[in-house]
């Protein structure tokens, strides 16, 4: 048995396919707070290739977390997490561009109160299980399969 890299590869992959939209959620959001976080360190120490691929990871798992929202499920959360999300982003942006730690300390803390939020919404969706709608895909999935995101795979 294989315990390297692409075992450790294999087991993430494994845990993407087999998670609940609840946990794919919070395995987007532990990304985005762990590339955040190592961006804004190595803002502070000066690393700036450091802080430009920690904070590009971040970046594009903001995007991933504000595209796999769903309009047709509530059409005004909708609007209100896809503004979050965009703000963070922008943030996220700012931080890199200006080298500006305030920015990246913004976004980390509102990444943080989503990732407390999910973590209690999956605690009470595992408490009390909705059956899925017939036919209905659940995000994630393409044709009944589930679609695995890079963002978290790369980790």
């Amino acid at each position: 048995m294989s315990y390297g890299p692409d075992a450790s590869k294999e087991y993430l992959r494994s845990a993407v396919l087999t998670a609940s939209p609840e946990q794919l959620q919070l395995m987007l959001l532990d990304g985005a707070i762990r590339f955040t976080t190592r961006g804004l360190e190595a803002l502070r120490q000066n690393q700036l290739e450091a802080m430009f691929n920690a904070m590009d990871r971040a970046q594009r798992i903001a995007l991933e977390l504000g595209n796999g929202l769903r309009r047709e499920a509530n059409p005004q959360l909708f609007d209100q997490m896809v503004a979050v999300y965009d703000f963070v982003f922008r943030r996220l942006v700012d931080a890199t561009m200006q080298r500006d730690v305030q920015a990246a300390e913004e976004a980390l803390k509102i990444l943080r109160h989503q990732r407390e939020t999910w973590a209690i919404l999956a605690e009470k969706v595992k408490q009390h299980p909705q059956p899925e709608a017939a036919g209905k895909a659940r995000p994630g999935e393409v044709g009944g399969e589930v679609e695995e995101s890079r963002f978290v795979a790369e980790g």
